[in-house]
Formats: C-alpha cells, sequence, structure tokens
C-alpha cells in the first residue's frame, strides 16, 4: 500500500473508521467511505475533511447491499479495504442474536464477494480480542484459542474464519485481522471521539455525566465489581501507532496465503477506577 492508493473504508464515519480515515487523508491517500449511520454521524467525516485539509468521497451504502457496493467498487480504482463495519456491542448481541449474524457476517460476506468481482486483493479487518473469551492462559497473543462466548465475539471469530476459507480458494487475497481490546479516547482536537447512537458504554456513561447530560449508560463499579481496582484491561488509543506482541507472517512461494492477525497494544493497562479518576482530573467534573 503505497502513497496514492485508494483505500475503501466501511464504518468510516465510525469511531475507529473516523480517526482512520483523518490518518490515511493524512498520509497522502485517497479515501472512500460506505457507511449506513446506523450508529455513526456523516458531521464526524465532515470533521475528518476539515482537520485533513482534505476531500474524501462517502456513500450512505449498506454493506449488505451488494449492489449498491458494487456501484461504488465499480466507480473507483479501490486497491485496499480496511472493514470496520457491523454491529459492536456484547449486551446488545445477546439480545438480538440474528441480526448480529445478518449485519457482521452477512455483510463480511456480501463485501467479500464485492471485492472477487472487482479484483481488490487487499483487506484489514477490524477484529478483536473478545474472541478469546475466558482465557485459559495470560497474557494472551496471537496464537491464543479462540473461545467467544457472545454472538458479537462470535462473529468476530466467524469472520476470521471466512477470510481464512477466502484465502484458501483466492490465493491472491492478503487479509490481516487486527485484534485489540477496548478502544477509547478522542482526537487532541476534540473534534473525533465516540458518540455512539445506539448503545452506549460504560466510557459513554463517563462522559455524558461530565456533560451534565442524563447518562445513556451505567458507571455502576461499586455496585457491579466487587475491587474495581483488580479489574485492569489494556486500552488503544485511536491516534497512537500501536505496537504488536508479534509480526504478521509472510506467506512462503508457492502455498496457500492464510491471513495474518495482529494484536495492538500500548503497554500498561487501566482500571476502572483509574479510568474513573483520570476523567475526573481531565475534565474537573466530580462524579457520583
Amino acid at each position: 500500500m503505497t502513497n496514492g492508493s485508494t483505500i475503501l473504508v466501511t464504518g468510516g464515519a465510525g469511531f475507529l473508521g473516523s480517526h482512520t480515515c483523518l490518518d490515511l487523508l493524512d498520509h497522502g491517500f485517497e479515501v472512500v467511505v460506505v457507511d449506513n449511520h446506523c450508529n455513526s454521524s456523516p458531521r464526524a467525516l465532515d470533521r475528518v475533511q476539515k482537520l485533513a485539509g482534505h476531500r474524501l468521497t462517502a456513500y450512505e451504502v449498506d454493506i449488505r447491499d451488494r449492489d449498491a457496493l458494487g456501484e461504488v467498487f465499480a466507480a473507483h480504482p479501490i486497491d485496499v479495504v480496511i472493514h470496520f463495519a457491523g454491529k459492536k456491542a456484547v449486551g446488545e448481541s445477546l439480545q438480538i442474536p440474528l441480526a448480529y449474524y445478518d449485519i457482521n457476517v452477512g455483510g463480511t460476506a456480501t463485501l467479500l464477494r464485492v471485492m472477487e468481482v472487482h479484483n481488490v486483493q487487499q483487506i484489514v479487518f477490524s477484529s478483536s480480542c473478545s474472541i478469546y473469551g475466558n482465557a485459559i492462559r495470560l497474557p494472551l497473543d496471537e496464537d491464543s484459542p479462540a473461545g467467544p462466548t457472545n454472538p458479537y465475539a462470535r462473529s468476530k471469530w466467524i469472520r476470521e474464519q471466512m477470510l481464512a476459507d477466502a484465502c484458501a480458494r483466492w490465493p491472491e487475497l492478503s487479509v490481516i485481522a487486527l485484534r485489540y481490546f477496548n478502544p477509547a479516547g478522542a482526537h487532541p482536537s476534540g473534534e473525533l471521539g465516540e458518540d455512539p447512537t445506539e448503545v452506549p458504554k460504560q466510557r459513554d456513561a463517563l462522559r455524558d455525566a461530565g456533560r451534565g447530560r442524563p447518562a445513556r449508560g451505567d458507571l455502576g463499579v461499586r455496585r457491579r465489581l466487587p475491587n474495581p481496582r483488580r479489574l485492569v484491561r489494556p486500552r488503544l488509543h485511536p491516534c497512537r501507532r500501536p505496537r504488536r506482541r508479534s509480526p504478521p507472517r509472510r506467506r512462503a512461494p508457492g502455498r496457500p496465503s492464510r491471513p495474518a492477525r495482529a494484536q495492538p497494544r500500548h503497554g500498561a493497562g487501566v482500571s476502572v477506577l483509574e479510568l474513573i479518576a483520570a476523567f475526573c482530573a481531565v475534565s474537573g467534573t466530580d462524579l457520583p
């Protein structure tokens, strides 16, 4: 992937998608976005273009719509796909599991079929460390066994397997699946961040409380956690370039392709109470 390449970003108006679009524009790439805005706003893309000082091309398209997606591919010389689009709330996935399989798995299958028709041979998939489930050994690495415990995580794992099957059938296809924990943070300008229109997360409740809004989520730290200082989780800032635990494997000449897997990380984890304390210190807000 070289400067000047055309990158299609699915879910490009979302939290990670918008930060990725900004980084791509800053580095000289042509960016095309498809997003149906079910959990995002087109305003995020306006802000991306303002910050970058460059234009991108955006389409309001559901990735399950094969004809509409095909028109996007036909209109642009797409070199690489970065695939963020999909539903992403664990709790919601337990309530509407079939919707998660329909949107996440079905949408990815449609995307791959359109890529094959238009001979686009490179894809970066936004996976998740949730696929590991209740891990039997720590620390986790790319070779840790998968054991997803909810429909959201299973939809991620199924898509990784789908990509592996596509590689076996389509040797020219190059795939990397990025598995990460808890993306959190915002662009230093304050113009970009996470503000979901659907199911909020704990950090959304923090932000709402800091703004004086009725909380859309539940902090619930002391009520739900016996010792919230011990619940330490790694968090990945969208504007920092992470390290990987191990480099992706290279395919030997003459062998079938298979997805590379990388687990981006930033080092020390953060407990729930540490997260709340940092928010209060930065915002000057005392939370109940």
